[in-house]
C-alpha cells in the first residue's frame, strides 16, 4: 500500500488530492514543522536523503518531488480514473498534452520561485539583527520586491488569469495532472489579500477545485494547505 509522508501546510496536499480522486488506498504519515524554523523535521531524512515532503513509498519504490510523484501515480494508477478523470494524462501530440506538460513545469520551475523569494524577502527584516542594520535590510528588501519580485509575480498572475479565462482547467476542458501540480501555486497566489477580487478567473478556478469532494477529503485528512 502507498504511504504518503505528509508535512503539514506543504505541497504534499496535492498528492493527497490526486489519491482521493483516484480512490487509491493509502496510509498517511503526518509530520509537524519545527515551531521555530518552520522546517521539516529530521525524521523525513530517514525516508529520503533530501528530508523533504512530499515523499511516497509504494512497496519497494520511494518517490520524491511532487511533480514526479504525481506522474508516478497517474502512470501506475491513472487507468482507474473514469469519466472526468479519464483525461488525467492527455493523449500525446495534442494541444491538451502540450498545455499539461507546460503547466507541470511552470508551477515549480517558474511561478513558485517568485513566491518563495517573496516570502524570503518579506521575512528577512523580521529576523534578529543589530538595530542599526534593520532599516537597511528593510529598505533593501523593499527595493528587491518592488523592482524584481512583485513585477514577475504580477506578470505570472495576469498570465494565469488570461489562460483560465479561456479554459475550465489548466490543460483545457478536462481535469488533468497539471491541475494537481498547479493547485498549491493557485492557493499561494490567492492567499495574498485582495488578489481574488483582482483575478476573478483564478478565483473561480480555485472555487471549482475546492468544491470537489476529493479535494475536501484531502483537506480534512492533511490539514490546511498554507501556513497561517
Amino acid at each position: 500500500m502507498i504511504t504518503v509522508h505528509h508535512l503539514e501546510t506543504s505541497r504534499s496536499q496535492r498528492v493527497l488530492w490526486l489519491l482521493e480522486e483516484l480512490g487509491v488506498p493509502y496510509k498517511l504519515k503526518l509530520y509537524q514543522r519545527d515551531p521555530k524554523t518552520k522546517l521539516a523535521p529530521a525524521a523525513l531524512k530517514a525516508i529520503h536523503p533530501l528530508g523533504k515532503s512530499p515523499v511516497i513509498t509504494d512497496g519497494a519504490e520511494t518517490v520524491a518531488e511532487s511533480g514526479a510523484i504525481l506522474e508516478y501515480l497517474v502512470e501506475r494508477y491513472g487507468a482507474q480514473g473514469t469519466g472526468e478523470l479519464a483525461h488525467l494524462q492527455p493523449a500525446t501530440n495534442t494541444p491538451e498534452h502540450r498545455q499539461s506538460r507546460f503547466w507541470m513545469h511552470y508551477a515549480e520551475g517558474s511561478f513558485m520561485n517568485w513566491m518563495v523569494m517573496k516570502l524570503v524577502f518579506v521575512t528577512i527584516p523580521t529576523q534578529p539583527m543589530p538595530f542599526f542594520v534593520r532599516p537597511i535590510a528593510r529598505q533593501l528588501c523593499a527595493q528587491v520586491q518592488a523592482k524584481l519580485i512583485d513585477p514577475n509575480i504580477e506578470t505570472a498572475l495576469a498570465f494565469m488569469e488570461t489562460h483560465l479565462g479561456r479554459h475550465v482547467w489548466f490543460a483545457g476542458e478536462h481535469l488533468s495532472i497539471a491541475d494537481f501540480q498547479m493547485s498549491f501555486a493557485v492557493e499561494a497566489a490567492l492567499a495574498r489579500g485582495g488578489e481574488a477580487a483582482r483575478f476573478a478567473h483564478l478565483a473561480a478556478y480555485r472555487a471549482r477545485m475546492q468544491a470537489r469532494p476529493a479535494y475536501q477529503r484531502a483537506l480534512a485528512k492533511g490539514g490546511p494547505v498554507l501556513m497561517s
